[in-house]
């Protein structure tokens, strides 16, 4: 396997095929080319067969991959097969649903604990993960070595989240706040902008039914 760095969308192009290959059916062939990859996903072949030479030499001209080693190649480049214990700030209804989603794990994460202000909400919730309050943050970070934190609470208190998650060791940010977050440049902050996104698909939708519209 190659380990040249890889930009942010050759990464998500990576999931992308990932995850194609992980729903083909159990009786699909066993090889499989980059050329039937981005025909399935709609992509050009030329950019496939060229994210796929950056982390696989495994590639055989007409022969293609076998798609049981090119599944173990991606999960390993994208970090799938490690476990990475993760803690969630803010425990409201995102913040749960995160805790409690547990397709993390097929992802390589593993979602620890999450931790609140609001103490009456600490606790074990109902798949066994516990809810501590605000103040044991840095402790556990440090005692778990945690290097992975999502922020789930209000735009006005992100930052402050964010300032005490790098005190505590954190270096990687999953921001579900709607605001953007000021850290070193040791720091990556993945932001989660669900207004942007409602934003692009109401976009869309515009111009699809005026598409329709001027075509009746």
């Amino acid at each position: 396997m190659k380990c040249n760095p890889l930009s942010k969308a050759v990464l998500e192009r990576l999931s992308t095929y990932l995850h194609f290959l992980k729903s083909l059916p159990a009786n699909a062939p066993e090889n499989i080319s980059a050329t039937t990859i981005a025909n399935e996903l709609g992509l050009g072949d030329v950019q496939v067969r060229k994210d796929l030479a950056s982390v696989s030499n495994l590639g055989r001209p007409r022969i293609g991959y076998i798609v049981s080693c090119l599944i173990d190649e991606l999960e390993t480049v994208l970090g799938y097969n490690n476990s990475n214990d993760t803690v969630i700030v803010g425990a409201g209804k995102l913040g749960k649903a995160l805790l409690a989603y547990e397709g993390f794990k097929n992802y390589g994460f593993n979602m620890v604990s999450a931790f609140d202000i609001d103490e009456s909400k600490t606790g074990q919730t109902e798949t066994g993960k516990n809810i501590l309050p605000l103040c044991r943050f840095k402790e556990i970070c440090k005692e778990k070595k945690i290097k992975i934190g999502v922020i789930t609470v209000p735009a006005e208190q992100a930052q402050a989240v964010c300032d005490l998650m790098i005190e505590s060791g954190i270096l990687v940010i999953w921001n579900f706040a709607p605001t953007h977050l000021i850290v070193p440049k040791n720091i990556l902050v993945q932001n989660e902008n669900m207004a942007t996104s409602l934003a692009l698909l109401s976009s869309h939708l515009t111009e699809q039914l005026n598409e329709r519209q001027n075509e009746l």
